[in-house]
């Protein structure tokens, strides 16, 4: 037993080590006052002065962050109704066949999805003349299109683990469903959503192959500039730009954890109120 331990503790911290010495090693050279990313030339924060004097990074970040909340947003509804769909209604006729449509973008190739809508976007500006060229909306309609399946997917698992006893008995006290969605059903599944919207708005914002084929002239995401600025050599202001990332994503993910523990929690209680009143 005691090696047992010993051997799944190792296991654990080679995992973990595995998994952050790369960005621990990203963030200390971010401070690196040396031009040369790898050569380490003492500690500055100089790199993140001249990071928020680069307008075309500034440019690309607030572009990427407009994109990824809307993308994320819509996805979200469109995402919960199909969860929705594919939990509550039962078996319909071509059920298989939406499920297999809604899932089909979690494994399709990221550069299959872009070309197809690249081909898509063209043929339709041939034939209604819109969207007129590609750009933010054409990344963003494409960023949808693959966040929803996600969204989808963890709400229809919170609903099949949901206990559908709370929405029965709204409607045998004669809620109507629309009243039964609004009033029971979301709020039960918020915690879902605000995942999958957190989850769809990570993948836009890290998404490169996609937006790649999406894009046009003078819409470029913050994925592609790092690229292609990458490709020329890693710089301080890169690292800088990927801690800064690094940051806000932890708080983001810290602040939903706690928010969605703390919604949670309020619903067991309500749980065991409901119960002990009906006792």
């Amino acid at each position: 037993m005691r090696n047992r331990s010993i051997f799944l503790m190792t296991a654990l911290i080679l995992g973990f080590a595995f998994l952050y010495i790369p960005i621990f090693s990203l963030i200390f050279y971010s401070f690196n006052a040396a031009r040369l990313a790898t050569v380490w030339g003492g500690f500055s924060t100089k790199w993140y002065f001249e990071l928020f004097k680069n307008e075309q990074i500034i440019d690309a970040a607030i572009l990427s962050l407009q994109i990824a909340t809307v993308s994320a947003t819509v996805a979200t509804v469109f995402g919960t109704m199909a969860g929705i769909v594919l939990t509550r209604f039962g078996r319909f006729r071509g059920r298989t066949l939406f499920t297999g449509m809604i899932t089909a973008p979690l494994v399709m190739p990221d550069v299959i999805t872009g070309l197809s809508l690249l081909l898509l976007f063209v043929a339709m500006e041939l034939t209604f003349g819109w969207p007129s060229g590609r750009g933010a909306t054409t990344i963003g309609i494409a960023h949808i299109t693959f966040s929803m399946a996600y969204v989808a997917v963890i709400v229809q698992s919170r609903l099949a683990a949901m206990d559908e006893s709370l929405e029965e008995a709204a409607m045998d006290l004669g809620s109507r469903p629309f009243r039964v969605l609004i009033d029971i059903t979301l709020p039960l599944i918020a915690p879902a959503m605000l995942a999958g919207w957190l989850l769809a708005f990570t993948l836009s914002l890290d998404d490169l192959v996609i937006a790649s084929f999406t894009s046009g002239p003078g819409a470029s995401t913050l994925p592609m500039v790092i690229y292609s600025k990458v490709r020329l050599g890693v710089t301080p202001d890169i690292n800088a730009l990927a801690t800064i990332i690094i940051t806000v994503v932890t708080v983001g993910v810290i602040i939903a954890g706690i928010a969605m523990h703390r919604r949670e929690k309020q619903r067991l209680r309500d749980m065991q109120m409901a119960a002990s009143g009906n006792s």
